[in-house]
């Protein structure tokens, strides 16, 4: 029976938090381990930028589509305590200390008039924004809401059946969590679960981002920039005004090696000074405002682009659902229902998980 099914998911990011509502809101339940805290990483220090149908031509489409809906949705029934919010979106271009001719900003007084927008890439239909620290927690809270449970602690291994199916988790300090299975969703540090299990690589890539305290000044836009640096390097920045007042900008990335410990992540030396720079020179509104959070967090990416979202193959009990990469957050929702159903019904119903099955690369052996 569903309802008896205790589901120890490794992981307490958005997606985990996701899986363990899913799970909790079909009667099963979920344990969350979590061994820093709840959205520490990523899932806190994202843009939460939601596309509705960015992902078209790609496998990722109907899970965009899919969770999308879920989260206007989530937003009615949970009452919204993340700030989920329609945008209008554009696309734009600008130089350092290169002047724009004409009225380039169309009006929008938050943008300098060195910005030119080259279009409308987004509309209220079709792109949202959700604040991620609050969304992982809102819905985690839901969960808990429903009969999960959160525990902290470092899983150190898995307990096995004789058949070799998973019964089970040990933490460190010798302390055992016993299941019906474990749910692997650990972002980037998924890839040290492939001491236990067979699972493909998942890396970190690293980004950064700043957010400003800027009352009412930005409407409900979203900005996607080409930006040249003086240098001639060419930045993405991505701009979203947020509900509760704030703005979240990103751009400099990195290939930084992933600590093991998420509390020591930190900024690349420079990166955060070339983004408040960059953001300064775009905008009036980002000009004056107080910069409220340097942030800086590992995306988990697979090798092929795409998650890993279904069974472990050969081993019984065991899923994974990680490597969402700059679609976390759209696709926690979706993710975390084909993940309640697939473990409860045996296929999920939604979306069509084959293009994300785990068997489908090799097994990272680099930890053995």
């Amino acid at each position: 029976m569903s309802e008896a099914r205790r589901i120890i998911i490794c992981g307490g990011g958005a997606i985990g938090a996701a899986i363990a509502y899913f799970l909790s809101r079909r009667g099963a339940k979920p344990v969350v381990v979590e061994r820093h805290e709840v959205g520490g990483a990523a899932s806190g220090k994202s843009g939460g930028f939601l596309a509705f149908d960015w992902c078209r031509g790609s496998a990722l489409d109907r899970l965009a589509r899919r969770s999308f809906a879920l989260h206007a949705s989530l937003a009615k029934e949970l009452g919204n305590p993340w700030g989920y919010r329609t945008l209008t979106t554009y696309a734009g271009s600008a130089a350092e200390g290169r002047r724009s001719h004409g009225n380039a900003r169309a009006g929008r007084p938050w943008l300098s008039p060195d910005v030119t927008l080259t279009g409308q890439i987004g509309s209220p239909q079709t792109t949202a924004l959700v604040e991620p620290h609050a969304f992982t927690t809102g819905l985690m809270k839901a969960a808990q809401a429903l009969g999960a449970e959160l525990t902290y602690g470092t899983v150190t291994g898995l307990r096995r059946h004789a058949s070799g199916a998973v019964a089970g988790v040990t933490l460190d300090g010798g302390e055992t969590i016993e299941g019906d299975g474990v749910v692997i969703a650990m972002g980037p540090w998924s890839i040290l679960a492939s001491r236990w299990l067979p699972l493909p690589a998942v890396y970190g890539f690293k980004g950064h981002s700043l957010v400003f305290r800027t009352g009412d000044a930005v409407p409900a836009e979203a900005l996607f920039l080409e930006y040249e640096e003086a240098g001639g390097e060419a930045l993405t920045p991505e701009i979203f005004a947020r509900a509760d007042g704030t703005v979240w900008a990103c751009a400099v990335s990195s290939t930084a090696a992933l600590p093991v410990d998420p509390a020591d992540i930190a900024g690349d030396e420079g990166a955060h000074d070339r983004l408040e720079a960059l953001c300064r020179a775009v905008s009036p509104a980002l000009a004056t405002a107080p910069i409220v959070a340097h942030q800086a967090c590992f995306r988990p990416v697979t090798e092929d682009g795409l998650p890993l979202i279904g069974a472990i193959p050969g081993i019984g009990n065991a899923w994974v659902a990680t490597g969402h990469s700059v679609w976390g957050m759209l696709n926690a929702p979706a993710t975390g229902e084909a993940m309640a159903e697939l473990i409860l019904d045996g296929a999920s119903q939604h979306v069509d998980l084959r293009h994300f099955a785990p068997g489908r690369l090799r097994p990272f052996s680099g930890l053995r």
